[in-house]
């Protein structure tokens, strides 16, 4: 991340929920000036209000980087009052879900320099993963600020055409919640087995949150590590036989749940 010019010109942050906390507190982690920074949001956090930062003030006449972090059903009504930034630099990074980057250019006016980015919620605690795509104005520079700036909150990917994103919505974009939900059914499934209420979600949490380190920290390919766990005959293999059954397991419920996201996304985006 360019500090030195992010200091010197600013960054406006339009929207600061959940994910746009989540980013400004890396990147004032990452030592952005709280001074620097502008946002604009109606219900401020105590939080936000604290930090010291700019908010709901004027804005510089040509920051460095406008953020774009209000949910896509607000996008309409919220950039209006950034349009005047269109022509003058500034780089746009847009989290909405389902807009898209012809959308965005046709409210903000003019020939806007815009990267789509789809975080998801880890990046709350550092571990998101966030997929980018410019458009035709995004030159190299603005790629590699855009990368840096989601880069405070985790990994950073970039696709070969905005066709994807969707997907990507619908896959680590939604995915987080059915991560949790998996938690919440194998407790469930524990307490039916006998097990209180506390200690099934205890053993449930740490079993999921454990797993997914091991598979990030191994390198080894998830297929792989599943049958490392499992031996034949054992009590894995007859706990994967009912996941992994190719009608009623796994595989074709994920690939439903998935496209349903997808296809969600692209009704925003209409």
């Amino acid at each position: 991340m360019d500090l030195q010019e992010l200091n010197a010109h600013g960054l406006v942050l339009l929207g600061c929920g959940k994910m746009g906390s989540a980013l400004l507190a890396g990147w004032l982690a990452r030592g952005l000036a709280p001074d620097a920074v502008h946002v604009i949001e109606p219900s401020p956090s105590d939080w936000l209000r604290g930090v010291g930062v700019h908010l709901n003030g004027p804005l510089p006449e040509s920051p460095a980087v406008a953020v774009l972090a209000v949910k896509p059903q607000m996008m309409g009504a919220a950039l209006p009052a950034l349009a005047r930034l269109a022509g003058s630099g500034t780089l746009f990074v847009s989290i909405a879900a389902g807009t898209s980057l012809a959308t965005l250019a046709a409210a903000l006016g003019g020939e806007p320099c815009i990267v789509r980015a789809m975080p998801n919620t880890p990046a709350a605690v550092g571990q998101g993963i966030t997929a980018l795509i410019g458009n035709a104005r995004a030159g190299a520079g603005d790629m590699a600020m855009a990368e840096a700036l989601m880069a405070a909150v985790g990994q950073v990917v970039r696709l070969e055409s905005e066709a994807q994103m969707d997907a990507v919505t619908g896959l680590s974009g939604s995915g987080p919640a059915y991560v949790f939900h998996l938690i919440e059914t194998m407790a469930a499934a524990g307490e039916a087995e006998g097990l209180p209420p506390a200690l099934a979600l205890d053993l449930a949490r740490a079993t999921v949150a454990g797993a997914g380190a091991l598979a990030v920290a191994s390198g080894e390919a998830p297929g792989v590590l599943r049958e490392n766990v499992t031996s034949p005959g054992g009590t894995t293999a007859a706990a994967l036989a009912v996941l992994m059954d190719e009608a009623a397991g796994f595989p074709p419920l994920l690939r439903r749940a998935v496209a349903a996201a997808a296809a969600r996304a692209r009704e925003l985006g209409q």
